[in-house]
């Protein structure tokens, strides 16, 4: 009776204590691994639709900006003409749209001369001693001709380079591929940032989470990642037990 009741209080002292047992921690760290799981698979399911998702938005006009070879540095644009249109007939295209996967029904139509001269050289010189390179070509908000809200509003930008601004000399971007495409905003480490961000972190937090849920329920990958696995000793009988087992059975059939 002494002894139990020297259990009982050791067992009591111990729970007050706070010594957890080892079953429980084992429940709690199953629990941890469930719900890490769970977090990693949606994490791995969302960075596949996030992938998918930019690169109609991201990934394709930033390749396309790179292929198009914009000039590094701004050079002296003026405006000869603005439109403003309504309709899908008279928007075929349009300086400024808000939204890329929609139709303009409303549309600006800028068209401007540039000179291939930076445009700080050029404001240092006469005003009409220098020709224009390009006249009368398209011109746009950004590399892709739209945007969203509150980045891209295209009242402002007709009201900067429209209406009572046509003929004022302002800094813009062409590019060298197709010298008819003239820009009002370009960046290249910009747009380099975006491209890089939109492929890296993506694939990384994919690979990632796929790569810890393999580890954790993929035994093969255990093992090549050094895990728990069998030894190559055990993997073969020893010669010893081959020979006892033959000395067991010759018994038998003596026996």
């Amino acid at each position: 009776m002494g002894a139990q009741e020297e259990d009982t209080k050791s067992s009591k002292s111990s729970a007050i204590g706070g010594v957890i047992p080892m079953a429980k921690v084992a429940t709690l760290v199953e629990k941890a691994k469930f719900y890490t799981s769970l977090c990693l698979g949606t994490t791995a399911i969302l960075a596949v639709f996030a992938f998918l998702f930019l690169i109609p938005f991201v990934v394709e006009p930033a390749i396309s900006t790179i292929l198009a070879d914009f000039s590094p540095h701004a050079v002296a644009c003026i405006t000869t003409e603005h439109v403003y249109a309504e309709g899908l007939k008279n928007c075929s295209w349009a300086s400024c749209r808000e939204g890329c996967t929609s139709a303009a029904l409303r549309c600006h139509q800028i068209k401007v001369n540039y000179t291939r001269l930076p445009y700080e050289e050029f404001m240092k010189k006469p005003i009409g001693s220098i020709p224009w390179d390009v006249g009368d070509t398209k011109f746009f908000v950004n590399t892709e001709g739209c945007g969203y809200p509150p980045r891209v509003n295209c009242s402002d930008f007709a009201k900067k380079y429209g209406y009572r601004n046509i003929g004022k000399i302002f800094p813009c971007y062409y590019s060298r591929t197709h010298p008819e495409t003239v820009v009002a905003r370009y960046s290249w480490d910009e747009n380099l940032k975006h491209l890089v961000l939109a492929l890296v972190v993506p694939i990384v937090l994919f690979a990632v989470s796929l790569g810890v849920l393999c580890y954790w329920y993929c035994p093969p990958v255990r093992k090549t990642c050094g895990g728990p696995s069998r030894n190559l000793i055990d993997k073969y009988d020893r010669k010893e037990d081959i020979l006892g087992e033959d000395e067991f059975e010759e018994d038998e059939e003596e026996y």
